[in-house]
């Protein structure tokens, strides 16, 4: 049975959806089966699969307004992950599920019927708590923070903790934090690096020891519809990727993984 992953950052442009793709692709490239849900009306995710938003009949809107169930949602990539994929009618989603009973559980629900084809779930989730943000974080196991290491990024994190402890509290209460990756960290940097040393002193275990660099070709490869670890597999951005890949599989099967940073 899958595990479910929201892949959130209160504060935008952390790498969130760069992660989602990239680790997603890694872990097929590693043999696992993988579905990304968009969770953003922007589409970034789908796009970044090389899926075209107006080419697809069913998307997660229809998923959550009951008019699709999950499988018929859902497309595969040529990188070989699975997608349900997110356009524009997302947003009006917000609107139609308010005076919804149930809204919060309509994601948990449609995906209880695939979860035993994948191994992980990962959800792409909008930089802003709204009713999608709740509907993924209800549907997960855990959640992973991508985040840059500056100052205004720890108390975005601070405000996405108590987040994850309210969604605990009243909605999930088997969420947790799956870890927290360390993204466009520039080794140069002394700043970068004084916030990388206080997450590990607050966090410990729980800060992965993968680092993904600030990297050209991670930037570049949404707009070929590609992945990092197809579109310039020797990067350092793809590379880190498959790291993480790697060290997220190590913990699952308890090994302690390797540093590589």
């Amino acid at each position: 049975m899958a595990k479910v992953i929201s892949i959130t950052n209160q504060k935008g442009g952390v790498g969130k959806t760069t992660t989602s793709i990239n680790l997603s692709a890694s872990l097929v490239k590693r043999g696992k089966r993988i579905l990304l849900i968009d969770m953003d009306p922007q589409g970034n995710a789908t796009v970044g699969c090389g899926i075209g938003v107006d080419e697809i009949d069913n998307t997660i809107y229809d998923v959550l307004l009951d008019d699709s169930s999950a499988a018929e949602a859902i497309t595969t990539s040529d990188c070989g992950v699975d997608v349900m994929s997110a356009n524009g009618e997302l947003a009006g989603a917000q609107v139609e599920l308010l005076n919804e009973i149930g809204r919060e559980m309509r994601l948990q629900k449609a995906l209880a019927s695939v979860l035993e084809n994948y191994d992980y779930i990962f959800i792409d989730c909008p930089p802003a708590l709204n009713v999608l943000t709740i509907n993924a974080l209800v549907a997960s196991d855990s959640v992973l923070i991508p985040m840059q290491c500056e100052y205004f990024a720890l108390e975005g994190l601070s405000a996405l903790i108590s987040t994850i402890r309210k969604i605990r509290e009243t909605l999930n209460p088997k969420l947790s934090i799956e870890g927290l990756l360390r993204t466009m960290f520039d080794k140069r940097n002394s700043l970068s690096g004084e916030v990388s040393k206080q997450l590990e002193s607050h966090f410990g275990d729980q800060v992965y020891d993968t680092v993904v660099p600030r990297n050209v070709r991670l930037a570049e490869a949404p707009s070929y519809g590609e992945p990092a670890i197809v579109y310039a597999p020797g990067s350092r951005g793809a590379r880190s990727y498959l790291l993480l890949a790697d060290e997220i599989l190590k913990k699952a099967n308890l090994v302690k993984p390797a540093k590589t940073a």
